[in-house]
């Protein structure tokens, strides 16, 4: 393997501090992809479609600092990020399938990543690269394969996913994303908070050490099994024609359809159905003195349901769902929820704790990426032919995305851009009922689905 310091192609920092908001403090997680491409990458080409991103984007090339033990800033002091390149002799082709979010037990995403080490932001004041890429070459079938590795601290889903667009735009040579990013962003004051909101923010007011969140994973995975299930466009098409209310989404219509078949088929006792959703909502573009549509930075909130009024019809739990994404686009409501989130989360990394990633009772977590084309948008010009993976869910913790590419073994079948993949674990004697109710379901058209 070897490796290279890639610079911005010119300065654009300048040593400019951002002061980050305490909902940016999710300080060591980190947001670890993989894209799988089937043919030639120019290396050269790629470190300076690099270089130029960096000068766009010159927070991904800065330092995260800690100032007077209670301040939290990114300096965009233009550093050089990190280039890993090898050769795998081993592989005969990309030995995964479409698969979106693997199964983090199964280790298959670290061999492919240089990893940002964010568990050492808050233990020392030297340098830590917030974003490294790693390219593998696959010898035998000439596939290529680049790991990104990106500190959540920078920002969230779409920021990632707008950064490396941006990459692979300037690595095509083609006209860049209309998005011109901003990294300033609104400093949440304590008398903004509104202490009625703490009910709904357990995960934040029930934080716990990272050791602590380590034991819960340890245990989940002997208790419960991944499931990874995909429909197509079609499908969704049929489940949205059962709801007959125009202001329901069809990602809405399915998340109801998973939460339905969970209640009718899997739980055995009524008092453990799910009876609210926990949605994680972008709210950039509700306001701009919240957060304009460009800015980089943390910009999701946890929203929670009202009970469903009745948790064993469709449309039932898909109108809760809704109304629940209405409300988060109140900008009163989110300036109160944003204040209050904030101060909890600067307490977190005042006192070294994490999210708690119990499963809370009765709830059910949604973490969509449905919006967004990940294989596409950072495809490097190889058009409907760029694999993307991922990994890591929990109990009950729904991840959804845009399905991957197809390839059959002789080509590129025509790729289905409307169906999702939804990834969750699920108690493993649950695991079976869920997947044949599922799979009869798809067989049969959905005609046996409570509307």
């Amino acid at each position: 393997m070897t490796s290279s310091l890639i610079r911005p192609s010119s300065p654009a920092g300048n040593n400019c501090r951002i002061a980050l908001a305490g909902i940016d403090l999710w300080i060591t997680p980190r947001i670890d992809n993989v894209f799988v491409y089937d043919t030639y990458l120019d290396i050269e080409r790629l470190k300076e479609a690099l270089s130029r991103t960096l000068t766009a984007w010159p927070l991904v090339c800065g330092q995260f600092l800690v100032l007077d033990d209670e301040n939290y800033v990114i300096e965009m002091s233009d550093n050089a990020i990190p280039f890993s390149l090898c050769n795998n002799t081993e592989l005969a082709r990309w030995p995964h399938d479409t698969t979106i979010v693997f199964n983090s037990v199964d280790g298959l995403l670290p061999p492919f990543l240089d990893e940002v080490k964010s568990e050492q932001l808050l233990k020392s004041s030297s340098y830590e690269p917030l974003f490294r890429l790693k390219v593998t070459r696959l010898v035998q079938s000439g596939e290529w394969v680049m790991g990104t590795s990106w500190a959540h601290v920078l920002g969230d889903a779409f920021a990632c996913l707008n950064f490396l667009h941006t990459l692979s735009c300037f690595y095509q040579q083609v006209e860049c994303p209309v998005l011109v990013p901003s990294f300033e962003r609104r400093l949440w004051r304590c008398e903004e908070a509104d202490q009625s909101l703490l009910p709904t923010m357990k995960h934040l007011c029930d934080a716990v050490s990272a050791e602590e969140n380590l034991r819960k994973i340890m245990s989940e995975e002997l208790s419960h099994d991944q499931l990874n299930i995909h429909f197509s466009g079609k499908q969704l098409g049929r489940l949205r024609t059962l709801c007959d209310d125009t202001s329901l989404t069809v990602h809405d219509i399915m998340i109801a359809y998973i939460i339905l078949t969970l209640n009718t088929s899997c739980f055995q006792k009524e008092e453990e159905i799910i009876r609210h959703t926990n949605n994680i909502v972008n709210y950039r573009g509700v306001s701009d003195s919240i957060a304009p549509r460009d800015l980089i930075g943390n910009c999701t909130l946890r929203m929670i349901s009202e009970n469903f009024e009745d948790p064993y019809s469709l449309s039932s739990i898909a109108r809760s769902i809704r109304r629940s994404i209405l409300r988060s686009r109140d900008p009163q409501f989110l300036e109160h929820w944003l204040a209050t989130a904030d101060g909890l989360m600067r307490n977190m990394a005042r006192n070294g704790l994490e999210v708690n990633i119990d499963h809370f009772q009765n709830g059910i977590i949604v973490n969509s990426n449905f919006r967004y084309d990940w294989a596409r948008s950072v495809d490097l010009g190889h058009t409907d032919k760029c694999g993307f993976h991922t990994d890591g869910t929990a109990n009950l913790f729904l991840r959804v995305f845009r399905l991957n590419p197809i390839y059959d073994g002789t080509q590129w079948k025509t790729r289905d851009r409307e169906g999702a993949e939804v990834a969750f674990r699920i108690e493993k004697d649950m695991k079976k009922t869920f997947l044949d109710v599922w799979q009869r379901d798809i067989h049969e058209n959905f005609v046996h689905v409570k509307k």
